[in-house]
């Protein structure tokens, strides 16, 4: 049995790519892409029907529509494809430039479950990934009260993970590997295994969401070493893939919290989404 095999003997293999031909190989039981896997793989040929349909489709609106509508059309147009591969759910995601952007990351992300509809997906299979910023997770707690699931990623605090719970997010996208990026580059200190602060992070995360039914999907790209994810196996009692995640199962509870937090000072949403808010303002 080879890696791959025994990581689907214990786990839910969730591929992180926007490559149908891998998908198609190694058969991942849920997918995510991002807008850079998907540019990545629209340059390859054997994917230019989507990509064309997806140009063709937007050259009907106006010109000032048409640049949004053709990135989501071939968006839309991968997930589908990819639907077609794996039993679970795809997830896409809104443009980053409109995390700060409440009405617009709504309008997306509705468009997007729209787009999804119209090609025969329904909703269920979709998550709508958004950044978990403040104004990203109030449209995360919208969409969901409208049957709409969400993936809040870019979690790298527990502000963010305690707001994610309040809004019930359906998942969340942790950056454990991020997380002890920014502790190395600031303290200059080389964490073992046993220290890494992505690791406890990820644990208390965990203890915030878990209870209100949100799954987390982790990536082991983020652990540098075997120790680090042995350790992060130990810390959180949960298996995990390469390049993939596994989502929690459990029965979603209703959320004993009913309001959002006030707006965020910089101070509280990390230097990670301080430098996404410079890029999106």
């Amino acid at each position: 049995m080879n890696p791959l095999q025994q990581l689907h003997a214990c786990t839910i293999v969730v591929a992180d790519t926007g490559d149908i031909d891998s998908i198609r190989r190694l058969k991942p039981v849920d997918a995510t892409t991002n807008p850079s896997l998907i540019l990545k793989a629209a340059s390859d040929p054997a994917y230019a029907d989507i990509l064309t349909l997806g140009i063709a489709s937007a050259s009907k609106l106006a010109p000032s529509q048409r640049m949004t509508a053709a990135i989501e059309a071939v968006s839309v147009g991968f997930g589908v494809e990819i639907l077609k591969h794996i039993p679970g759910l795809i997830s896409t995601e809104v443009d980053a430039r409109l995390s700060f952007d409440v009405p617009a990351t709504l309008a997306q992300a509705r468009r997007l479950i729209q787009r999804y509809r119209e090609a025969g997906v329904p909703r269920e299979r979709v998550l709508v990934k958004i950044a978990s910023t403040w104004e990203g997770i109030q449209a995360a707690r919208q969409l969901e009260q409208e049957g709409i699931h969400t993936n809040l990623t870019l979690l790298f605090n527990f502000a963010q993970a305690q707001a994610a719970a309040e809004a019930e997010a359906t998942l969340i996208s942790p950056f454990v590997g991020r997380i002890l990026d920014w502790y190395k580059a600031k303290t200059g200190e080389n964490y073992s295994a046993e220290t890494d602060p992505g690791v406890f992070r990820y644990a208390r995360f965990l203890a915030i969401t878990k209870p209100v039914g949100i799954r987390p999907w982790s990536w082991v790209q983020a652990f540098a070493t075997r120790a680090r994810f042995v350790r992060w196996l130990a810390a959180t009692n949960s298996p995990l893939a390469l390049p993939y995640s596994m989502p929690w199962h459990w029965k979603p509870k209703h959320s004993a919290h009913s309001s959002m937090p006030v707006r965020w000072p910089s101070s509280h949403v990390g230097p990670h989404l301080t430098r996404l808010r410079s890029a999106g303002s």
